[in-house]
């Protein structure tokens, strides 16, 4: 599934094309993906604006001068194709311009578009009890040991928790913790404050790199310009098992279980 690197990935390739321009067409080719289509979405965006783009934890934003924004999730296997060559049977949904189209490819439709008046983002749902972006200022030492203070989860699951950090996945929290030295399954209200201070950076590095990257291209993600990210060449831990530690220190990578996913790290130098 993209993570975070690969949204914030696919909105900066849809700005360099979208933002500013008027949309002389808007098409859904399906009634529904995981989710059903917004009913007024074809005619609140057709002759709109778009005033700008973004990206909130997973989930990307397509901002409009009729004050309606458009939040698209790519589920398992979504990406937006600019000007395709041809046209793809899962292609759901679409937006056009004078100058270029954009398609919302998704062969698995477990990706979704809604459409909610742009002053009541915040208030959206799944937005309204997020915590802080990892890219951003909110992500403090200090926020996050308060959150975490006197937790037993264990910190893996802590971090994929949407209402402690927005838009944490499994491969950049193993990878992020695995720079800051600290096992995947220590007890959040175990992990110290040097700890954290080593864990937010690490955060914000990993995330940055990958981004810098053009994410991790695994099963069937890709950018908008449809090339492959390579960050997964980067990995230290994620998909290691069995494999020596990157650090070498003699330690090998093991791979445990945790609320039913996949967690990597070295049994050497996290603990």
């Amino acid at each position: 599934m993209p993570e975070l690197p690969e949204v914030e990935t696919t909105v900066r390739g849809l700005a360099r094309f979208l933002d500013g321009q008027h949309i002389t067409r808007a098409a859904v080719n399906r009634p529904d993906m995981r989710r059903p289509f917004p009913a007024d979405l074809v005619q609140s965006l057709t002759g709109a604006t778009v005033t700008g783009l973004g990206r909130r934890a997973k989930y990307g934003l397509i901002h409009t001068n009729r004050d309606r924004s458009v939040i698209f999730h790519l589920g398992m296997s979504g990406r937006w194709r600019i000007d395709p060559e041809t046209p793809d049977k899962h292609d759901h949904f679409i937006i056009e311009t004078a100058d270029h189209q954009f398609a919302l490819c998704d062969p698995r439709r477990f990706g979704w578009v809604d459409l909610v008046d742009t002053a009541a983002l915040d208030m959206w749902p799944s937005f309204a009890a997020m915590g802080p972006e990892p890219l951003g200022p909110g992500l403090t030492v200090d926020g996050l040991k308060t959150a975490i203070k006197g937790r037993k989860q264990a910190i893996k699951l802590l971090l994929l928790d949407q209402r402690i950090v927005a838009g944490l996945g499994n491969i950049y929290v193993c990878e992020a913790l695995f720079r800051a030295g600290i096992s995947p399954r220590r007890a959040g209200g175990r992990v110290t404050r040097a700890a954290l201070e080593r864990l937010v950076p690490a955060i914000r590095d990993v995330l940055t790199q990958s981004i810098e990257d053009g994410g991790s291209s695994l099963r069937d993600y890709a950018r908008p310009d449809g090339e492959l990210g390579y960050f997964a060449t980067r990995f230290d831990v994620y998909g290691r098992e069995g494999k020596p530690c990157t650090n070498g220190d003699g330690g090998v990578i093991k791979r445990v279980v945790q609320g039913g996913r996949s967690s990597w790290y070295c049994t050497a130098c996290q603990t």
